[in-house]
């Protein structure tokens, strides 16, 4: 895993106000973080650079757990929060 930098808290709060209009784009269910669940999420983020993800009642694990393996199994994702069983994940669009 790259991570460049990671965020300080005014970045973390620009992010956060950002992401509020935005529905989940991707739902993790029973079967938790698969490899094709990591694949949409890869692909979600190269067209953008937030993305909030849902966690539904019957996935395995806390959503805080969830979404850092998700950010580990990325290069230069980072989450930006987890409220409920939602977590939001921010990478930098390449230019």
């Amino acid at each position: 895993m790259v991570v460049i930098g990671s965020l300080d808290s005014k970045q973390r709060a620009e992010l956060r106000s950002r992401a509020h209009k935005l529905k989940p784009a991707q739902h993790v269910g029973k079967d938790g973080v698969t490899e094709a669940v990591l694949s949409s999420v890869d692909e979600a983020l190269n067209t953008r650079d937030l993305l909030k993800i849902r966690f539904l009642d019957n996935a395995p694990g806390s959503p805080r757990e969830m979404a850092e393996e998700i950010a580990a199994a990325r290069d230069n994702v980072q989450v930006v929060q987890v409220v409920g069983r939602v977590a939001v994940l921010y990478r930098p669009l390449e230019k």
